[in-house]
């Protein structure tokens, strides 16, 4: 990966930031990413990782990150059948990213020791 100067205002072209944060957007996107990491998961283990996504929620970020080619569905023909989701070298590539998120979010938790996850979900 190249190092790029930050240039704010983007001149002629879609900024790179917001092509990040749109890949990225939606609320479990980054956590779905960062499960993945660990390596190929199916549906029901990514669910009882994020217990409190809906099961429809899921269903749609994980086809929206497909779609994005960030993350590969495979289906085994299998009875009953089986589907992994794993990171493509694309979603792999955002590893740095999402260990930069981890990092901040543990020094914030630190720092911020009257910081409950709950009252940042409800804003």
């Amino acid at each position: 990966m190249e190092n790029n100067i930050l240039i704010p205002d983007c001149p002629n072209r879609v900024c790179p930031v917001e092509t990040t944060l749109y890949i990225m957007s939606g609320k479990w996107k980054g956590i779905i990413l960062f499960r993945l990491l660990g390596g190929k998961k199916r549906f029901g283990e990514l669910k009882k990782l994020m217990p409190t996504i809906t099961f429809r929620t899921l269903t749609l970020q994980l086809r929206q990150l497909e779609q994005d080619g960030i993350v590969q569905r495979t289906v085994y023909a299998e009875v009953p059948p089986r589907v992994d989701y794993a990171l493509t070298a694309l979603g792999e590539s955002m590893r740095p990213i999402i260990q930069a998120m981890y990092d901040w979010g543990t020094d914030y938790q630190k720092n911020r020791v009257d910081t409950n996850i709950s009252e940042l979900d409800s804003e």
